[in-house]
């Protein structure tokens, strides 16, 4: 069967998506995603044997877990090694630099919690877990690394990614932190046990009320409410910050900000934010 066996979705089947994605993850996806929408249905639909949009709609409104693969289809997973170096920098200069002299000072424990929120295939993670190990010799460190696609957990999980990617990775970390793979994984390059230990991984939805996480002393959440109009980025930032430690720092993409948002942040450096004191 070939794509053009599938009879187009109609006004009316694009609708029903739209709104079923946005009930489900607060994604909003505007009239000119239409095509890409098309994409990235029509393999499973062929998959599933059928010709309509509007059977697999069915299908994914009374189905739980059909609309979880939906949704995995649908997300961006776009992302990479230690992704706007800048705020990196930042945490590698400033932050960690004095949390060594607190905890030196025994005003600080020497733990430390992350919460990498939208990891999409896990680079994110291993290069905070990377840069904390790298400045946090003894410290108990821990990565929480959630995303709401469970085929970018899997992947992210497995802790491996083809050697053209090393690039992305400083010298540094790269032969602290990475393996080169031989005989059935040359070509690949997979994290070292201590990077593997730092992070653990669980599927979120940032659109849902939170399971208890706890509080974190770094929280990124980094091109990730972009897809959210207004009102969902509100819901789901009032939930992340609810989860920030009073002396935490959130980490945003670059074309993210909340300076108009009302909230009680302080910039800290571009998308780097700290809570005012009350």
């Amino acid at each position: 069967m070939h794509t053009s066996e599938i009879v187009p979705m109609s006004d009316r089947e694009f609708r029903g998506f739209r709104d079923l994605v946005y009930r489900e993850a607060g994604i909003h996806i505007s009239d000119h995603k239409r095509e890409l929408l098309t994409a990235r249905l029509s393999r499973r639909i062929r998959t599933l044997g059928m010709m309509r949009f509007g059977q697999y709609l069915a299908l994914v409104e009374r189905e739980p877990q059909e609309r979880l693969e939906m949704l995995d289809r649908l997300v961006t997973n776009e992302t990479r090694f230690f992704r706007e170096p800048s705020q990196f920098d930042y945490l590698e200069k400033q932050i960690l630099p004095r949390w060594c002299a607190e905890a030196a000072n025994h005003a600080r424990p020497r733990r430390v919690r992350v919460w990498s929120a939208g990891c999409s295939t896990g680079q994110e993670p291993y290069s905070i877990a990377m840069t904390l190990l790298a400045h946090l010799e003894g410290w108990d460190i821990e990565v929480l690394a959630t995303d709401i696609s469970g085929r970018a957990l899997r992947q992210a999980m497995a802790g491996m990614w083809p050697i053209e990617k090393a690039p992305e990775i400083p010298e540094h970390y790269l032969k602290a932190y990475m393996l080169r793979g031989v005989r059935s994984q040359k070509g690949t390059m997979s994290a070292t046990d201590a990077v593997r230990a730092a992070i653990r991984f669980q599927r979120l939805n940032l659109h849902e009320e939170l399971p208890e996480l706890g509080s974190f002393d770094l929280i990124f959440c980094r091109n990730v409410l972009i897809y959210f109009d207004v009102t969902s980025r509100t819901q789901a930032v009032t939930r992340i910050l609810a989860r920030l430690g009073p002396s935490g720092y959130l980490f945003l993409g670059h074309s993210e900000s909340l300076l108009s948002s009302g909230l009680r942040l302080r910039p800290m450096a571009p998308s780097v934010y700290s809570r005012m004191a009350r």
